[in-house]
């Protein structure tokens, strides 16, 4: 086992990071601005989506992408705002204003650093894939609809919901300005659906959004643009709070951070997939994820996680090491320094077709088909993910979808488990008849009792001792060792003889301590060689009978 000094270490970043950059630095340069320049319009939508300034976003890509890339533990992962992330801070921003999400920022990533130096970094590995599927759905599902009022030239209706706002913002519509807006979304659209058929490599974005920018420009058209920005990064500084204010954004921030931790772990793991750039550190990146967060909401930025979508595209523009990721942040700091009029003046509607596009990419048909088709139960949790993110919230979603997968994985395991009546494995004898051997196959845990005593139930009446047989056992837990002393209990109360045989030495500690071994009417009644079990049982029925006669 390692020192704490030594697993602390781990979790920094050290020189073995960057073996391969002498070779790699050109390929790390390239895709660097390759991802940058897809980051830059995803920066500014997701940004406005969530309620804060277009700057906010920026700031987060370039502060939160710098710090996740060099502290992170994945080689070629890229951080920032993503569409996740939206779906819950627009709420908070909404309720507290914009001013406290980077607050949030702070408080959330402070959570996920303790959670990586508590080694979490496993803890994706338990989120089953129609819970992952069915959560990716219902995100893609609000970020569409979170950006129908914009791509109808109005304002979001009252609701807090993104499907019922959509809807109000229907009545707002005007002309000509839908007409404008529509257009615009439509051409960007098309240009981004296209664009990957000529070659993956081309920035359809990029280039959707110069397009609409220079017609809007050239027609003077009535849609609103994204405004003035500023030209230069912002000091750091701890954002202004009181007591009141800490306390009420306590709960988003774990929101927040489980938010966090979730999408970057994913996106590591997505990326150690389809990489051969090395395996990634989950509880380092934790840390990175968490560091990345609060510098950005200290720079006035907000939480950041890992980028599924621009991760990939760091990978396939064949990204090496983490500094591509680097570039991709310095690039984005030199549009902030060099091009922040120029950005200034896109339309928001452009911005709103970007999204639309990413929301649509994350809906994937075919994964959905693969999910529904596993099983029912696979089918029903994925269905009700999907359902309760849309509807009510992203992390009740997972929390649901987890139960539901627990439920129905216990009710395998429980019909798995079988309780069979065996013949004595001996020439039988006179009074054999009133002998049971019981053999318990699979697990044995709470959801199993009442099957076992149905099966007692429809044994003869004459049984006068039962043989529990546990040597087949595959796996017992406390509430199954309390479940089979008790059902011990009520045949020792019947005035049923128990005796076990062939408790594991992995359950013997669990049989001790719930009960099972102080449940027996003798210790002796312990057994670890059927022959001694049967013989004991035949010798209680024959003093049984003599008793009788």
């Amino acid at each position: 086992m390692r020192s704490p000094d030594v697993r602390v270490l781990t979790l920094l970043p050290s020189p073995a990071d960057y073996a391969e950059l002498p070779r790699s630095w050109p390929k790390d340069l390239l895709a660097g601005v390759t991802v940058g320049i897809v980051a830059l319009p995803l920066a500014l939508a997701f940004a406005i989506s969530s309620g804060a300034a277009p700057e906010a976003g920026l700031v987060t890509a370039i502060v939160a992408g710098f710090v996740a890339a060099v502290f992170g533990g994945s080689h070629v992962q890229v951080s920032g705002p993503t569409g996740a992330m939206v779906v819950v801070l627009a709420p908070i921003a909404a309720l507290h204003g914009p001013a406290a999400l980077p607050l949030v920022a702070i408080m959330a990533g402070i959570i996920v650093v303790v959670g990586g130096v508590l080694r979490f970094g496993r803890a994706v590995s338990f989120i089953p894939w129609p819970v992952i599927e069915g959560f990716t759905l219902g995100i893609g599902v609000i970020i569409f609809l979170q950006q129908v009022p914009t791509a109808l030239g109005t304002v979001p209706g009252e609701s807090r919901n993104a499907f019922v706002a959509a809807v109000q913002s229907l009545g707002t519509v005007e002309w000509p300005g839908v007409a404008w807006a529509l257009g615009s979304v439509a051409v960007v659209v098309a240009i981004m659906m296209l664009t990957p058929r000529i070659h993956p490599q081309i920035p359809g974005s990029i280039i959707a959004i110069i397009v609409v920018t220079t017609v809007v420009e050239l027609t003077g058209a009535p849609v609103a643009r994204i405004g003035e920005l500023p030209e230069s990064l912002p000091a750091p500084a701890l954002p202004g709070f009181d007591l009141a204010l800490l306390q009420s954004l306590v709960v988003p921030a774990f929101t927040v951070a489980a938010l966090a931790a979730i999408e970057s772990l994913l996106s590591a793991r997505v990326a150690s997939g389809i990489s051969d750039t090395g395996r990634y550190d989950g509880d380092r990146e934790l840390v990175g994820q968490g560091l990345a967060s609060v510098a950005s909401g200290l720079f006035g930025g907000m939480p950041a996680t890992g980028a599924i979508a621009r991760t990939a595209v760091n990978i396939r523009a064949g990204a090496r090491t983490r500094a591509a990721a680097v570039v991709h942040a310095l690039f984005l700091a030199g549009v902030v320094y060099f091009l922040a009029d120029a950005v200034s003046r896109i339309p928001l509607v452009a911005l709103a077709g970007v999204l639309i596009v990413t929301a649509i990419n994350m809906i994937d048909v075919e994964t959905a088909k693969d999910v529904i088709g596993a099983s029912r139960s696979d089918a029903l949790i994925f269905t009700l993910t999907a359902l309760v993110t849309v509807s009510f919230d992203l992390i009740i979603a997972v929390g649901i979808g987890i139960a539901a997968t627990a439920f129905f994985a216990l009710r395998a395991l429980s019909r798995m488990s079988r309780v069979e009546r065996e013949p004595l494995p001996v020439e039988p004898l006179p009074g054999d008849e009133r002998i049971a051997l019981l053999r318990l196959d699979g697990a044995m845990f709470f959801g199993v009792g009442d099957r076992i005593l149905a099966r007692l139930e429809d044994m003869n009446k004459d049984v006068r001792v039962v043989i529990i047989r546990m040597s087949q056992l595959q796996f017992m837990d406390s509430s199954g060792a309390r479940v089979l002393a008790e059902l011990v209990t009520t045949l020792e109360r019947r005035g049923i003889t128990v005796l076990v045989k062939g408790i594991q030495s992995r359950h013997q500690r669990l049989a001790m301590h719930g009960g099972v071994v102080a449940s027996l009417r003798h210790r002796n009644h312990l057994f670890t060689a059927m022959s001694d079990a049967i013989a004991h049982a035949r010798s209680h029925v024959a003093r049984e009978t003599a008793d009788i006669t």
